[in-house]
């Protein structure tokens, strides 16, 4: 059936016109290495060195290759603007256009990306447009203007990948357009305390009336001045140096100045607004005392926020910075305060602070062996296809005729149909590089020259079509062997014997579990007769699959089989990805009118088919409330699936440790925990045989729009299948942090494996702590607040105290003795159920001394290999 499907998108793929330029030569764009700096708008070829900032700017011509260049209009012009804004790029066309940049210094830098827009009423509608800004396949912002016509929007990257594509992105809200684009390499140390990405809200330079950028700064970030009433303006001429504090490396320039409250006695304030509570703020203020103080001065500080004291007392640095940096949310207005301490004979001093939002970008892209593959051919060829950005993410705008695989870490070309679009000249060596490639087009160009034997070492090439070109003969050997072999279905026009012997000798017929293996003679007859042999094939093939009694599986049809082209259309061609772990990737997706989630195996997943099948049967035969339904499966060829009950409100994770808007109650938290209780609890003793699950954590327990929690992912499960057995020996699997060290160290799993995962899931609902975080282990960091008698310090301060104190000690002693590393001094999936459903009811515990009830001395940390 999968070689039918292919042979068929072969033939009936139709050539669409596209085009993107080839990145590379980006040498003498900058006087600075690791800069790239982008006129939009002005004609292709042109570059100018800026007159203020000796930054060498270039078309951005050769880095798109869709969008019209446009001028502001002459009235918005002036002196003060910088020359690259007087120019754009407007997009009528596309509601996705890219720029794509690729740094020499590559993949695993920290790179600033620099957006710049000024509207100037270019397009004389008087009225600017909105449109998203994106960073490949991750939403980095959306673009509005207020008052202003002019917007920058900045952000600092850590980039997984060589290629970096900026995307604008039409929303129905006008044409989006670009003034600049600019890129600058920093330092490996600046802005290392957070691996996210890092939006820039705002960078001010106090006691000042200049904007600073390059040469003053080096990195070319852009310091505006700030200024409001009440402060005077301190200067010097000094240069100031860095201290071991800062790694930011702040100019001297912006450091040289600074201001100070002109009453003695008053304090600094600095306030702003977040757009909602879950917005959340790094800020980074730089210090330097600049002024030279007498024997009996000092100048002394507290810092507070919203009230709450952050850090001090501090004394400034003499003549160097020092940079303070903290991390904060649920607030929906912000004031600092920066004041004297009572020893302090002079008045508060800041020179500069920078406040950005972090977010966390997926970076899912194309592997960049294939990514820049697919360049080299883009460029060889001259190409005109409306090939721009990624070329496989998003899903619904891959190239035309590249088709990706769905491994959603390690995206990787599996198809490509270039068949008529002019190619000429021989075959690009690059071809050898899209080492996952499972079929390619090359049909009806006019490509010449011999046929790379290069091609016959792409291991999972199943298809290769060369009719319609002008090769030399002979073709190589080793394409020819594959062909009769038949683990390659080779087209091309025969040329004598030397290309057709072997099959007209009778060795390439149909072998059992082996591809049809033809070279095709390009006459109508021909394919008409190849596309019935194909068509009966086919149909014998799908009866096979579906007659009981010939397939090899041990999964029953209980529950609803879908085809692959179903699950396509169900998912809408995986469009909707909501989430992904060790088996692939899951989607959303519609059966009807009921929404449901589609669960993908991933061709390189380290779980394979074995999980595949466990989790279908497991689910086929356990029904609860607390376990997610299966709702049916795909066992289609290559392609596996499983098909669950949609929940709407993700895993258990999501809310607790990626600053979720709402925040769980206690209550709530109790019976998300006795939900999933339940779930255990049924599959330890409401089973036969007892199934021990292998992997309970917070992304495996899933909340429905009710916040219901169930328990997911059965692909580790195991059953006892021998009656009476009080464990089975296994391989070691589940997850760090969540795995029972006695498992780990004895290979015997027991239920009690299962209640160890519980107990941390139990520990992570009451601290709101991941299981581990910055080398700490849940489990001892709880450990060591229990013995100090303090349940308040335990509890996630997201709920400012709003729980009850004696029901939190019961829950935490239960989490406690459950990760006892004894497992026979933990208690049953049973009797945690009962003692949660008596929390969740209000009782009481029975008037313990919570210090001396737990066996701390046997609870352990994790065996982490």
């Amino acid at each position: 059936m999968a070689l039918f499907r292919s042979f068929i998108a072969v033939l009936l793929m139709l050539q669409i016109a596209l085009t993107i330029a080839m990145v590379h030569a980006q040498d003498d764009q900058s006087v600075f290495a690791g800069f790239i700096s982008i006129d939009c708008g002005i004609p292709e070829g042109s570059k100018y060195t800026d007159k203020k900032t000796g930054l060498n700017y270039v078309s951005d011509a050769n880095f798109i290759d869709s969008g019209v260049n446009q001028q502001i209009l002459s009235t918005f012009k002036s002196n003060t603007l910088d020359f690259q804004l007087s120019t754009l790029r407007s997009f009528p066309e596309n509601t996705r256009n890219c720029y794509t940049l690729r740094p020499e210094q590559g993949k695993g830098n920290r790179y600033l990306i620099r957006a710049r827009f000024t509207y100037g009423n270019y397009d004389f509608k008087g009225q600017p447009p909105q449109f998203d800004l994106y960073l490949g396949n991750d939403h980095w912002s959306r673009v509005q203007f207020n008052v202003s016509l002019a917007v920058d929007y900045e952000i600092i990257h850590l980039t997984s990948s060589d290629y970096i594509y900026v995307c604008l992105v039409n929303i129905g809200l006008g044409n989006p357009f670009i003034s600049a684009l600019e890129l600058r390499l920093l330092d490996s140390t600046m802005y290392a305390k957070d691996l996210r990405s890092l939006n820039l809200y705002a960078r001010d330079n106090f006691g000042t009336t200049e904007t600073i950028r390059y040469a003053d700064d080096i990195y070319d970030r852009i310091w505006y001045p700030t200024a409001y009433s009440g402060i005077r303006n301190v200067v010097t001429s000094s240069p100031i140096s860095l201290g071991p504090s800062t790694k930011e490396k702040v100019p001297s320039k912006v450091m040289s100045t600074a201001v100070t409250p002109i009453n003695p006695t008053d304090d600094l304030l600095y306030s702003w607004k977040a757009t909602d509570k879950t917005e959340v703020f790094i800020m980074y203020i730089h210090f330097a005392e600049i002024e030279t103080l007498k024997s009996n001065q000092t100048r002394e500080i507290n810092i507070y926020l919203n009230g709450a004291y952050w850090d001090g007392p501090i004394t400034l640095l003499d003549h160097t910075t020092s940079t303070y940096y903290t991390s904060f949310y649920n607030s929906s207005s912000y004031e600092l305060k920066i004041a004297r301490t009572k020893d302090s004979t002079l008045p508060p001093m800041y020179n500069a602070i920078e406040i950005y939002n972090p977010i966390s970008l997926q970076q899912r892209q194309t592997q960049d062996q294939d990514a820049t593959t697919m360049w080299s051919i883009k460029s060889t060829y001259g190409l005109k296809r409306n090939w721009q950005g990624d070329p496989c993410v998003p899903q619904d705008s891959n190239w035309d005729g590249v088709n990706c695989s769905n491994d959603t870490d390690n995206l990787r070309i599996i198809s490509m149909n270039l068949s008529s679009s002019g190619l000429t000249g021989e075959i690009n060596p690059a071809l050898a590089n899209l080492t996952m490639i499972q079929s390619l087009d090359l049909s009806y160009n006019n490509l010449t020259g011999s046929v790379p034997n290069l091609l016959a070492s792409l291991n999972f090439l199943k298809t290769l079509n060369l009719t319609g070109n002008n090769f030399t003969r002979p073709l190589p050997a080793e394409l020819l062997k594959k062909a009769k072999n038949g683990s390659l279905m080779l087209s091309i026009e025969a040329k004598g014997d030397q290309d057709t012997n072997a099959c007209l000798k009778g060795s390439c017929k149909t072998k059992k579990h082996k591809n049809v293996v033809v070279i095709v003679i390009a006459t109508s007859a021909a394919l008409f007769l190849v596309l019935a042999i194909l068509t009966a094939l086919w149909i014998t093939k799908r009866r096979r699959t579906h007659d009981p009694s010939i397939r090899d599986e041990f999964i029953e049809p209980r529950n609803q089989c879908f085809t692959y082209s179903e699950i396509q259309r169900i998912t809408s061609n995986f469009s909707n990805v909501i989430g992904k772990g060790g088996f692939g990737a899951v989607f959303s997706g519609l059966i009807g009118e009921t929404r449901a989630a589609v669960k993908m195996l991933s061709e390189s997943s380290a779980q394979g088919y074995k999980e595949f099948q466990a989790e279908v049967s497991l689910l086929m035969s356990v029904h609860h409330k607390n376990i997610t339904s299966l709702v049916g499966y795909c066992d289609d060829g290559i392609h596996k699936g499983i098909i669950y009950e949609y929940m709407a409100n993700g895993n258990l994770g999501m809310h607790l440790f990626d600053a979720s808007q709402n925040v769980l109650s206690w209550k709530k938290r109790l019976q998300i925990g006795y939900d999933a209780a339940q779930g255990l609890e049924y599959m330890h003793h409401g089973c036969k045989p007892l199934i021990i699950h292998r992997d309970v954590k917070c992304s495996n327990i899933l909340l429905n729009e009710k916040l219901q929690a169930k328990l997911a992912d059965f692909g580790l499960s195991r059953a006892f299948t021998t009656e009476g057995a009080t464990h089975v020996s296994t391989v070691i699997a589940g997850t760090p942090g969540y795995l029972d060290p006695e498992y780990y160290t004895t290979n015997r799993l027991t239920e009690k494996s299962d209640v160890y995962s519980f107990g941390v899931v139990l520990l992570e609902l009451i601290t709101g702590r991941p299981a581990i975080s910055a080398d700490t282990y849940i489990v001892n960091w709880v450990k060591s607040m229990v013995e100090k008698g303090s349940v308040e310090n335990i509890i996630d301060p997201r709920l400012h105290g709003d729980f009850e104190v004696n029901t939190a000690w019961k829950v935490v002693e239960l989490a406690m003795s459950c990760v006892d590393t004894s497992s026979v001094e933990r208690p049953t999936m049973n009797d945690v159920v009962m003692d949660l459903k008596n929390c969740l009811n209000g009782a009481k515990p029975n008037n313990l001394n919570h210090n001396m009830s737990l066996r701390l001395e046997s609870i352990g940390g994790p065996n982490l290999r």
